[in-house]
């Protein structure tokens, strides 16, 4: 690139510049501060109820009572750390990447900093480069006015590359994606465009979730109901105590308080958002040590949703490395092989025209020639000789135009029988699975005009073969997902015919490219051709995009891998965005999931991850949800009919500890490898509900039972509720551990073996205030029992018949 003298800034003027404040500082800041972040995850209504029964306890002496608020407090403690680590993320997040700039000072170019960037400094830009702070364009080598090409497309939405000419803005954030030039710095720090998105950008967003979105509903719906629930419990309370006057004047109301207090929080799913938080880090730190990482928690759950990857090809299924393979000269024309030289040394020279500066550098190379850069929409790029060469050095390449491209796009078949000869031989190399390139000459120069076109008479001189390597374990693993029911789908901006060759290469034995020029605009037709072809070629990054919404139109949860900025949107609009190691740091910036070491193979086990957590979720949340139901049935009822609640806060300690809480800890983080299954709330209830009214129906059962037998103690009456909600609940838990495996067994067995020892330990058993039943009281907790279990068994059987019979699996 030749400047016209520009030498950019003195260094003692731009530390001049950097001391008054006009240097490239970024503002700090965040979504929340600490405090808000504080205030936002205690003062809920949810943590009010429970937290102020909590405080009641306490007041009342009754400590033992209390140990419900260590669950509520871990959770509290758990969404301050969550949102705390995402503020700290949040506050690094920047649009701008770019670890330094490259800036001219005293006429040299020199690498700084970011925030040494300053006011009038010359920027010096080249293909690949991230714009530093705002600037005007100064220079450019661009083929006449054309100026720079810029991608815009984390800044503006837009995928098509911007082209820049002298005078025009350069924006912070956007990516050097053509040519090369200089660009004065106009704005800095907080006023420039960067600065102003990422301000924008630091929101506290999350993932699509599923699960999440259903926990939260629930734990919406509860806390919603547990107002007036509180009303009937109280009142139910006293009115057992003899009613409010006898009550208070008796000193009886606090025994009402304590079993008011524990009816509402029993109602309360207090460790489910603790378990899924647990799972969903436990994986994160599993396949962080696997070189994947994910960028929010919750996305480990998009892993296990995701029924249509698409993979671009260069990078994912190959190993992204280009080879040189031979030339089929067609025309001899002087100087051929120095422009292949030349185009493969030049800085902007992509991946495949680099391959040419070995076989051809030693070459005769055009002299100060101009360029038109390599275009990805366009998919040609060129050199315009002059006719200044010395006439007597035939080895000197001929003056006129020289273009380097995809054949179908440089040449037209119509034009001359030569050219269709060409596009023929480059057809059958191409489905041989050869990358194919032709060299075309013309002695016209381009046309005039806005944007760069193809000269006349053009005509080819020599096609040009390349390989990609395969990846190893590109087979193997598109076979998992095939196992697996993921749709995979080929998307790649090359020749179709390459990238058929390719994919059955890979196992899609059959596989036939659709050239993506001739796909439907509208969505909806789009998303026709999506279910019915699956590898594609001569794809444009907006061509990517649409995809992705047209297999979400369909109903599809969609995963993109990509490593270019222009991958970034699709990436970005995807489900489940995954960047390779090699990808720009905006594809990754936007990525819920990077592939740090780059290795394909990771796929597999990323989404047996995935699986795994979400159906060992489902699993434990039945037991939860099965809980809440109990919980508000038995507080109506025994609120109602004036009963004395049948618990103390510490016996539902024991049975939430031995039936949901340690069991649920363990089973969410056991294999699994249960498919993906929408519906995750509607399924869940559809078991929840039913046995939690099991459970009340037992619960009453003994109760009727009792005042027939005899007269009992208060603390046998609240032992017999104990052991018969903690005799059916570990058998739903038993239910729900199912498929039978070794470590299962262990668990349940344990459960069982903990409720003894509560009744064999003695200072346990003062503590819980539980007792040995008399012979009479026992037998009906056991035929209760007994009775509950066969229930909850009929409902089991049910339930997998009405979930398969949803799924098509009975017809």
């Amino acid at each position: 690139m030749m400047l016209t003298g520009n030498r950019g800034l003195t260094t003692a003027e731009a530390e001049r510049r950097f001391a008054d404040g006009q240097g490239n500082v970024a503002p700090n800041g965040s979504s929340r501060s600490l405090w808000e972040i504080l205030a936002a995850n205690v003062f809920t209504l949810f943590n009010g109820i429970v937290f102020a029964g909590f405080g009641v306890l306490l007041a009342l002496g009754r400590w033992q009572d209390a140990l419900f608020g260590l669950p509520a407090l871990f959770n509290t403690v758990i969404g301050v750390v969550q949102e705390f680590n995402a503020k700290r993320t949040l506050d690094r997040l920047a649009v701008l990447n770019a670890p330094t700039a490259r800036v001219l000072r005293d006429g040299v170019a020199v690498e700084i900093p970011l925030d040494r960037v300053v006011l009038g400094d010359l920027l010096v830009l080249q293909t690949g480069d991230q714009v530093t702070a705002d600037a005007r364009v100064v220079e450019s080598d661009h083929l006449g006015p054309s100026g720079l090409e810029l991608d815009e497309s984390l800044l503006t939405g837009e995928s098509d590359a911007i082209r820049k000419r002298p005078e025009d803005e350069v924006l912070s954030g956007s990516s050097v994606v053509g040519g090369s030039g200089t660009a004065e710095v106009i704005r800095v720090g907080a006023d420039s465009y960067a600065a102003k998105l990422t301000a924008e950008a630091r929101q506290f967003s999350l993932v699509r979730s599923e699960l999440r979105g259903s926990i939260d509903r629930l734990l919406k719906w509860v806390t919603w109901a547990l107002g007036p629930m509180i009303l009937i419990v109280a009142n139910g309370q006293m009115q057992a105590q003899g009613g409010w006057e006898a009550a208070i004047a008796s000193g009886h109301w606090r025994e009402a308080v304590v079993g008011a207090v524990a009816a509402v929080i029993a109602m309360v799913p207090l460790g489910l958002v603790l378990v899924t938080s647990i799972a969903f880090a436990v994986s994160g730190v599993t396949l962080a040590q696997r070189q994947v990482l994910i960028q929010e928690l919750p996305a480990v759950e998009g892993l296990a949703r995701v029924d249509a990857l698409c993979l671009d090809k260069t990078g994912t299924l190959t190993t992204g490395d280009m080879a040189f393979d031979r030339e089929i000269l067609l025309r001899p024309v002087p100087g051929w092989e120095g422009v292949l030289g030349c185009m493969g040394a030049a800085p902007d020279a992509n991946g495949t025209a680099r391959c040419l500066s070995a076989p051809f550098g030693d070459a005769v190379a055009p002299k100060e020639p101009e360029v038109i850069p390599f275009d990805s929409a366009r998919k040609w790029s060129a050199l315009v000789v002059s006719g200044t060469a010395d006439p007597a050095d035939q080895a000197a390449p001929a003056a006129g135009t020289w273009v380097l491209g995809a054949p179908e796009f440089v040449l037209d078949a119509s034009a001359d029988p030569r050219v269709a000869d060409a596009l023929a031989e480059a057809g059958r190399l191409a489905d041989a699975g050869s990358r194919t390139l032709v060299l075309a000459h013309s002695p016209e120069r381009p046309p005039a005009g806005e944007q760069p076109a193809l000269p006349e008479e053009l005509l080819p001189v020599a096609l040009l073969t390349f390989h990609e390597e395969v990846r190893e374990d590109a087979a193997q693993t598109l076979r998992y997902f095939a196992e697996q029911g993921v749709d995979v789908r080929v998307i790649s901006g090359d020749d179709p015919r390459t990238v058929a060759a390719v994919a059955r290469k890979v196992g899609l034995e059959g596989a036939t490219a659709r050239d993506a020029r001739t796909l439907p605009e509208d969505l909806d037709a789009l998303a026709e051709v999506m279910e019915r072809e699956r590898v594609f070629g001569r794809v444009t990054p907006r061509q990517k995009l649409d995809m992705v919404r047209a297999l979400q139109r369909n109903g599809h949860v969609v995963g993109m891998t990509g490593d270019g900025v222009n991958d970034a949107l699709a990436i970005k609009e995807a489900d489940l965005g995954i960047a390779m190691d090699t990808a720009a740091q905006a594809t990754k910036a936007v990525a819920r999931l990077v592939l740090l070491d780059g290795r394909f193979d990771r796929m597999p086990g990323v989404v047996a991850e995935g699986r795994r957590v979400i159906a060992n979720i489902e699993r434990v949340s039945m037991l939860f949800l099965t809980k809440t139901t109990y919980a508000f049935a038995i507080a109506v009822v025994f609120g109602l009919i004036a009963w004395s609640f049948p618990f103390l806060p510490r016996q539902l300690s024991i049975t939430d500890g031995l039936t949901i809480g340690i069991p649920a800890f363990f089973l969410a983080l056991m294999p699994n490898a249960a498919r993906y299954r929408s519906g995750f709330l509607k399924r869940s209830l559809a078991f929840a509900i039913p046995a939690g009214l099991v459970v009340t129906l037992a619960i009453v059962a003994v109760h009727l039972g009792a005042s027939r037998l005899g007269e009992y103690t208060e603390m046998e009456l609240q032992s017999a509720s104990t052991l018969t909600l903690a005799g059916i609940a570990l058998w739903v838990l038993a239910v729900l551990a199912r498929p039978i495996h070794p470590l299962r067994v262990l668990i349940v067995l344990a459960m069982y073996a903990g409720l003894a020892l509560v009744w064999a330990v003695p200072f346990v058993r003062e503590f819980f205030q539980v007792t040995w039943l008399p012979n009479e009281l026992g037998l009906l907790v056991l035929g209760v029992v007994g009775v509950g279990v066969v229930l909850v068994e009929a409902l089991r059987a049910w339930h997998v018949r009405a979930t398969q019979r949803a799924e098509g699996v009975l017809q």
